[in-house]
């Protein structure tokens, strides 16, 4: 059941929020039966709020780069009709890097946050209990 714990993070391909229903309504199913099954089922909550919360501040950071950036460019089309049409790209900003710096340090966290929860599942597989890392414990 532990395992499953962790494995019902990846419904939220599925279901909006699954990674926060299917381990909540297992582990509130399950917690009395096992300090096991109790013990992972905090683990994969706090986890998944966790993740919640740095994918928030992430996204705080990296959004307003690109707004400010869109913005501050709105010149970049000059169309004067079919014969006289431009793009002006210009230099990229740094905003722009720092933007797409965030970005990128994003798609390398989900990657990892996947490789975590499935090692976290095997581990629950194999009867070993596990902790995140970086996890802020909100369930004690």
């Amino acid at each position: 059941m532990a395992t499953f714990i962790h494995l019902s993070t990846f419904s939220r391909f599925i279901i909006p929020f699954g990674n926060f229903i299917g381990p909540i309504v297992l582990w509130a199913a399950n917690k009395n039966k096992s300090e096991f099954i109790d013990q992972h089922g905090k683990q994969a909550i706090n986890f998944q709020i966790s993740i919640l919360l740095y994918a928030i501040i992430l996204g705080t950071l990296s959004v307003p780069f690109f707004i400010f950036k869109l913005f501050r460019s709105l010149d970049v089309i000059d169309f004067n009709g079919f014969h006289n049409f431009h793009i002006n790209i210009g230099e990229p900003s740094p905003l722009l890097y720092i933007g797409g710096g965030l970005g990128a340090i994003a798609i390398i966290a989900f990657i990892i946050e996947l490789a975590l929860i499935v090692k976290a599942s095997l581990s629950a597989r194999d009867g070993n209990t596990y902790k995140y890392p970086l996890t802020i414990n909100f369930l004690k």
